[in-house]
């Protein structure tokens, strides 16, 4: 329905601000790359000015063509998630394009949408990769894309498991691969699931996301516990103090950050909190480098 577009009686032109003057130029810009033809419409004949016509735009979006004008003059208005997305559609933008879009409407980005079979940019794989911490790379649901060689001797190495095994929560709850004593696991996975609640309320619409829920409720009596607190967390994780194997006790902490341009993907570093734990990652790095070494001088020149 047209009428739905509208949530409120637009305001008027005058005193725009300069980012409405902006959302103007920009959709003016879109219109006019395009030519009918592009979009399967009639070419109209002894045309002045070339591109797609405002009535156009309206038609192939599902809005009125008063409506979809306020729009373009960058009238104050609230738009619904759903006609932006048609717009979007309408204008073929890309993902950065509609991203910019969302935000010179609603001053936001748009909702996060899950991936089925998201891949790791290599650009992001390569960054990684060279970071002298542990790190590694998730998306939104917590499955384990990326991850260095820092981070496979102190944490986990995910090249020995299944790309549906490699999921962090699912590995915390139910086989830790280090020990700890019981009051630091539960502060540790009390944090872990505080952030991991902001993630599920923006990507929760993801089957796999609800069924990895659902399972973790039925079988760890730990995150039915601890999932049913109101706890809340939207910055980095935190401090993580554990015992390894090989290098005793150790303490990192873990500070996390969304690449631009991959709303979706967080990059997770661990940074060394205490001196032994430097201490580790610096013979741990030697190491690396001296196999490093040791590779190239067997590969043939």
């Amino acid at each position: 329905m047209q009428q739905s577009a509208l949530k409120s009686r637009p305001g008027k032109v005058a005193g725009r601000l300069p980012l409405d003057r902006q959302r103007a130029d920009f959709l003016r810009s879109c219109r006019s790359r395009l030519q009918p033809s592009d979009l399967g419409l009639p070419s109209p004949q002894r045309r002045r000015t070339t591109g797609l016509r405002r009535e156009d735009v309206a038609a192939l979006s599902g809005v009125s063509v008063a409506w979809y004008t306020w729009l373009e003059q960058g009238r104050e208005m609230r738009v619904s998630d759903e006609v932006l997305e048609r717009i979007c559609q309408t204008f073929r933008l890309a993902d950065d394009e509609r991203m910019y879009l969302f935000q010179l409407v609603q001053g936001r980005p748009p909702r996060i949408s899950y991936e089925e079979g998201q891949a790791l940019p290599d650009e992001v794989a390569r960054m990684v990769a060279a970071m002298p911490w542990p790190a590694i790379v998730t998306n939104l649901r917590w499955d384990v894309l990326g991850w260095n060689r820092l981070n496979a001797q102190l944490y986990r190495d995910y090249s020995t498991m299944t790309p549906q095994q490699r999921n962090l929560i699912q590995i915390l709850f139910r086989n830790p691969p280090y020990q700890v004593d019981d009051a630091a696991a539960e502060s540790f996975l009390r944090r872990i699931l505080a952030k991991l609640r902001v993630d599920y309320g923006a990507f929760g619409d993801d089957p796999k996301f609800q069924a990895m829920i659902e399972d973790l409720e039925a079988n760890s009596p730990m995150f039915r516990r601890l999932w049913r607190s109101p706890d809340i967390h939207v910055g980095s994780i935190g401090l993580n103090r554990f015992r390894h194997a090989r290098y005793g006790e150790l303490a990192f902490e873990h500070v996390s950050c969304v690449p631009d341009g991959h709303p979706t993907l967080r990059i997770v570093m661990c940074r060394p909190h205490d001196e032994r734990s430097r201490q580790v990652i610096d013979e741990i790095n030697s190491e690396i480098r001296a196999a490093r070494r040791e590779d190239a001088q067997l590969t043939p020149g």
